[in-house]
C-alpha cells in the first residue's frame, strides 16, 4: 500500500465517522445502524457477523457506545491509528454542538420551538433504534442456534417485563458465551 493510499484510508475513516456523528441524533444505537450500512453494506470493509461481534464488544465496554464502536471499527480496519482517526471524527461534531449550545443555553432552554423540535426528533430516533433491534435480531435468527435465539428471547423478557438491569444481562450473556466457547472448544479437541 503506498503512502497516499495509506493516508487516504485514515482520512476516509475520519470523514465517514464525522458525517455519521454529525447526522446522528439519539445516541449509540442509532449510529450502529448507520455504521452497519456504511461499513458492511456500502463499502464492504467489514462482514455482517463481524459487525455484530463489534457491536457486542462496544456495548460491553464502559463509555459512549458511539465512541466505543468507532474505536472497534477503526482498530479493526487500521489498528491504533485507525481507531484514533475514527474517534476524532466521531467526537468532533458533538464537541462543537455542545460548545455552541453551552454559549446560548439560556435562550435555548426556554425556546418552545426548540423544545417541540427535540420532541419530534424522538420519534425519528425511536424508529432508527427499532431498525437496529430488527437488524440485530435478524442476525441472531440467521445463526439458527437454539441457544442464541433462546438467550435473545429470555433477555428481552427479563429486561422489558422484569426490569432486570442491562449490566446484569450483559455480564450474564458474556458468561454464557464464555462457557459456550469453553465447552465447544473442548468438544472439538476431543474429536
Amino acid at each position: 500500500m503506498n503512502t497516499e493510499k495509506g493516508l487516504y484510508i485514515y482520512w476516509k475513516l475520519f470523514m465517514i465517522n464525522l458525517v455519521l456523528s454529525a447526522c446522528t441524533f439519539g445516541g449509540g444505537f442509532v449510529i450502529i445502524s448507520m455504521m452497519k450500512r456504511k461499513f458492511v453494506e456500502e463499502l464492504k470493509w467489514i462482514e455482517d457477523n463481524e459487525m455484530l461481534d463489534m457491536t457486542a464488544i462496544a456495548q460491553s465496554a464502559p463509555g459512549s457506545l458511539a465512541i466505543n464502536m468507532s474505536i472497534v471499527v477503526g482498530y479493526r480496519l487500521k489498528k491504533i491509528p485507525g481507531a484514533i482517526a475514527a474517534v476524532a471524527g466521531t467526537v468532533l461534531p458533538p464537541l462543537i454542538v455542545i460548545s455552541v449550545i453551552s454559549l446560548i443555553y439560556n435562550w435555548f432552554k426556554d425556546n418552545s420551538h426548540i423544545a417541540l423540535l427535540l420532541q419530534v426528533m424522538r420519534a425519528g430516533v425511536a424508529a432508527v433504534i427499532f431498525d437496529v433491534v430488527l437488524s440485530l435480531g435478524q442476525n441472531i435468527l440467521k445463526t439458527k442456534s437454539i441457544l442464541w435465539i433462546g438467550l435473545m428471547c429470555v433477555t428481552f423478557v427479563l429486561a422489558y417485563f422484569c426490569g432486570l438491569s442491562a449490566i446484569l444481562i450483559i455480564i450474564s450473556c458474556a458468561l454464557i458465551g464464555l462457557i459456550h466457547i469453553i465447552f465447544t472448544d473442548r468438544k472439538e479437541r476431543v474429536k
